[in-house]
C-alpha cells in the first residue's frame, strides 16, 4: 500500500502534521493566496485538502469549494470543520484521478502535497488533470518545500516532542536525488511505530518544466505566499500558473 493512502499514517501523524498553529495560520495564508493569484470569487478546488484548513477559510469568504483528498480520515476531519458551511463539496478521490473539465477559477495544492507517486508519469497526470479542470483564465497555486530549500536546511535526522510523544525523522535521498525517503518513528509509552514516506522533490526549474509540458503557459515562481523572490532566502516554493 502506498503510504499516502494508509489511514494509519494520517491518524498516527495528525498531531504532528496539523497542530493548532497550522489551522490558525490558514486565514492569513488564504488572504495571501487571493492576493497573489488575483482570484477573488468563483469555484475553487482544494486538491489534497487534508483536514480542510484552507477549504474552511475559502468557503467563509464565499467561494464555492470542492475539497478532494485520498484519506477518508482527513476528509472526515475537514467535514467536521466545515459542518456549518453549505458551499463546500467533499470528494474522496486520489489526486491523479480527479478531473472536472473547465470548472475551477482557482486550484490550490498546499503543504508539499505533490510528487507522491513512484511513477513520474502519474505526477504529470495530476498536472494535466489540473490544467483540464481550470476554466479559461483560471489559476493554479502550488506551495511546497523544494529541492533547493530542503538541501539548504538539510539534516539527516530531527527529533521532536509533542503531547508526551517523541517523533524521530530520518531523511535520505535515493541515488540521483529525484526522490526523498523519510522514516518517521513515533515513540509513545515505551512502544514505537515506523512510517516510511517516499516522494519526489522538485527544484523550481523542474516543476516549471513539468507545468509547461502539461500545457501551462504563464508560470510565476515565488519564495513565499507574500510574493518574495525565489532565491537563497526563499522559505517555500510557490508557483502560480495558468
Amino acid at each position: 500500500m502506498e503510504w499516502f493512502i494508509d489511514e494509519s499514517f494520517w491518524k498516527d501523524m495528525y498531531d504532528w502534521l496539523f497542530p493548532p498553529e497550522r489551522f490558525q495560520a490558514a486565514k492569513e495564508q488564504v488572504e495571501k493566496i487571493i492576493s497573489i493569484t488575483g482570484i477573488q470569487s468563483g469555484n475553487v478546488l482544494d486538491l489534497c485538502c487534508g483536514p480542510g484548513r484552507h477549504t474552511y477559510e475559502l468557503a467563509k469568504l464565499g467561494f464555492s469549494v470542492t475539497a478532494v483528498d485520498a484519506s477518508e480520515f482527513l476528509l472526515n476531519r475537514a467535514k467536521e470543520l466545515c459542518s456549518e458551511l453549505a458551499n463546500v463539496h467533499f470528494v474522496h478521490a486520489n489526486m491523479k484521478d480527479f478531473v472536472k473539465p473547465d470548472h475551477f477559477d482557482l486550484i490550490i495544492n498546499m503543504f508539499t502535497s505533490f510528487g507522491y507517486f513512484k511513477d513520474h508519469e502519474d505526477n504529470l497526470k495530476v498536472l494535466r488533470n489540473i490544467r483540464k479542470s481550470l476554466k479559461s483564465g483560471g489559476k493554479l497555486l502550488m506551495e511546497m518545500s523544494s529541492k533547493e530549500i530542503i538541501l539548504r536546511n538539510y539534516r539527516d535526522s530531527i527529533i521532536s516532542e509533542r503531547n508526551q510523544k517523541i517523533l524521530i525523522e530520518k531523511h535520505c535521498f535515493e541515488p540521483g536525488m529525484a526522490r526523498m525517503i523519510n522514516d518517521w518513528i513515533v515513540l509513545e509509552n515505551g512502544r514505537y511505530k515506523i512510517h516510511r514516506l517516499e516522494h519526489y522533490v522538485y527544484s523550481a526549474q523542474e516543476l516549471k518544466m513539468m507545468l509547461q509540458m502539461c500545457g501551462f503557459e504563464n508560470i510565476a515562481v515565488y519564495g513565499s505566499l507574500d510574493g518574495d523572490s525565489y532565491d537563497l532566502n526563499a522559505k517555500r516554493l510557490v508557483v502560480v500558473a495558468d
